[in-house]
């Protein structure tokens, strides 16, 4: 079960956290992995470890914000099976701790990186008879989260264009999700808690961890085992479906 034996698939972000364990995972099951990303070198890192596997993959040193380089890398891959949009910033601070150098960041990454990789991929997957998109949203499009405002933005934007696409182009085949995680333990995360909280890590990893009713941090593999499924022939009739993977985060904290 759950085997990408054959299928091509494209990564945004498989450098670290959770595109790389979704890349790992991809290429142990058979996929042909195309990452891109911005940090090549971290991008290698992912690609040896898919080919010490006995995967295939390849890393594509690219901006997502930038269109005219995502269709260029897009091109030269040709056939996409699957597409995952995981490449992704962060930003902390409410309305007004957000200006508009800041706003623009965490659009130009979070939603028109996203919208450059649907523009250039979904018409070569229309043209190959169809396939799977996944995005990577939040459980921040689903509730509000204190000092967020930008980021909440931006991943609102990525669930209703995962509607919207899979609207469109369902009767073209394509099926497109996303996944909504609560906090997940990721190098992001620590080097969060170091710049912010110098001498209290241990602290406020606990309590960043008790949020989640179920007492943790999700890890980058769990995740990537539920992108794994929603990506599979198995999942093949799922469209349209936010998943949250937040150990009870929106539902049971009350």
């Amino acid at each position: 079960m759950f085997s990408l034996s054959g299928k091509v698939a494209v990564v945004t972000g498989g450098g670290s956290g959770i595109g790389k364990a979704i890349s790992v995972l991809f290429g142990k099951q058979g996929a042909t992995v195309h990452i891109l990303e911005l940090n090549a070198s971290a991008g290698e890192s992912s690609v040896s470890e898919i080919i010490e596997a006995g995967g295939q993959a390849q890393v594509h040193a690219c901006d997502v914000s930038n269109q005219a380089q995502v269709s260029e890398v897009i091109n030269s891959i040709g056939k996409v099976d699957v597409l995952v949009n995981n490449a992704g910033i962060a930003h902390v601070g409410s309305l007004e701790n957000c200006d508009a150098d800041a706003f623009e960041r965490v659009y130009n990454v979070n939603v028109k990186g996203v919208y450059n990789t649907l523009y250039a991929v979904v018409p070569v997957m229309k043209a190959n008879g169809g396939g799977v998109i996944l995005n990577m949203a939040s459980i921040a499009s689903s509730i509000g989260l204190p000092d967020r405002f930008a980021y909440s933005m931006s991943k609102g934007a990525v669930l209703t264009m995962t509607l919207s696409v899979a609207k469109d182009y369902i009767k073209n085949n394509i099926r497109c999700n996303c996944i909504s995680p609560a906090r997940v333990h990721t190098p992001f995360v620590d080097g969060f808690i170091a710049k912010n909280y110098p001498g209290r890590e241990e602290e406020m990893f606990e309590k960043l961890s008790a949020t989640q009713p179920i007492g943790r941090m999700a890890k980058p593999e769990e995740v990537a085992a539920l992108a794994l499924y929603l990506c599979s022939d198995e999942a093949s009739f799922i469209t349209g479906t936010d998943y949250p993977i937040d150990g009870g985060f929106i539902r049971l904290n009350n």
